[in-house]
């Protein structure tokens, strides 16, 4: 019986790549960019499967190209980038690799928060640049302190929860909003659950943690970076458009607040003369979140396991659009 076809659009760590080439007949695209939604088109034609990032436009033109596709397994939890509507309708199972970078990502978020509040890389730049002259001053790169402060998280699932769970170590007031309840936040935490103008208000580090869609989409406007105190960070590790960029410019520009650091960007990658990047209060990093090897390692298991599961004729162990069972039960694929 002739292995299942997959088109793989990076090449994945190795442990979960293994096992994609031990059970498909696959095909990896070779270059450290993305591929061109033509060529995803071109290669999704006569494929079972598809294995992608978050980069790749999996939408109806892929699915109404590819009639043997069966199932796309992303590498990542958020899946924005996929149409869940038309995968669904066209009876394509979707997954995900959620958990897994929870706690690295929360980790990047307190790399973020500390680099700002501590100045590290402004200071980084001045002893390279050579303008280290002065052994020692009291006023030298002086920042602001996170112990004791208060931080609000906005969006608290996994990695809010994990955030706020490494907060609790720096002894800092912990406010949450989310529209979800989270009870286990105010009972195992401590946090107190404020809606988002007073989180905004009252909290010295905000950092962002909810999913990008329709809701979420600029979020953090000028309106509500105007509540922040002068004094405050925001920082993003989330999704991009969540921000309005353009208003966090003026923000930062205006000194209306005090920094950001920023993982991810509306645009990305985000071109060179994003006038963000001139700023010197703010951390920018290139959507490195997740990027610890053990994790992206687990994360290409994943996908290798979703896959596996599927063709094995069982429901894949992060499937992101049950409903499709409906339309397509895998009873009738296998």
């Amino acid at each position: 019986m002739p292995k299942p076809r997959i088109y793989v659009t990076r090449m994945l760590p190795e442990r979960g790549l293994n096992v994609i080439k031990q059970h498909f007949d696959a095909e990896v695209w070779p270059e450290y960019a993305p591929p061109p939604k033509s060529t995803i088109i071109e290669k999704a034609r006569n494929c079972d499967a598809l294995a992608s990032l978050l980069s790749d436009k999996i939408d109806a033109e892929v699915f109404n190209a590819a009639p043997k596709l069966k199932i796309v397994s992303q590498l990542a939890v958020g899946f924005d980038n996929i149409d869940i509507p038309e995968a669904t309708k066209h009876g394509i199972y979707v997954t995900n690799t959620p958990e897994v970078l929870t706690d690295t990502t929360a980790d990047f978020a307190w790399a973020l928060l500390m680099a700002l509040a501590r100045r590290v890389v402004e200071a980084d730049r001045y002893v390279r640049g050579g303008q280290w002259k002065v052994a020692w001053h009291p006023a030298m790169f002086t920042g602001r302190d996170i112990y004791n402060a208060t931080i609000g998280i906005v969006g608290a699932g996994r990695i809010g929860y994990a955030v706020a769970k490494r907060a609790k170590g720096f002894n800092m007031k912990i406010l949450f909003y989310d529209v979800i309840p989270r009870p286990e936040m105010e009972k195992e935490l401590g946090a107190k659950k404020v809606d988002l103008d007073t989180l905004l208000r009252e909290s010295d580090f905000v950092t962002i943690h909810v999913p990008l869609m329709k809701e979420t989409h600029h979020l953090i406007n000028a309106d509500r970076l105007r509540l922040m105190k002068k004094t405050a960070y925001l920082i993003n590790n989330a999704r991009g458009p969540v921000i309005d960029e353009k208003a966090l410019y003026d923000a930062l520009k205006q000194g209306r607040i005090a920094g950001a650091g920023l993982d991810v960007f509306e645009q990305e990658s985000t071109p060179i003369d994003n006038p963000l990047l001139k700023l010197d209060n703010i951390v920018v990093a290139p959507h490195i979140s997740s990027a610890s090897l053990e994790t992206r390692s687990k994360m290409s298991e994943m996908v290798a396991d979703n896959l596996v599961a599927f063709f094995q004729g069982k429901q894949p162990p992060n499937l992101v659009n049950p409903d499709v069972m409906k339309v397509k039960p895998l009873s009738k694929l296998f």
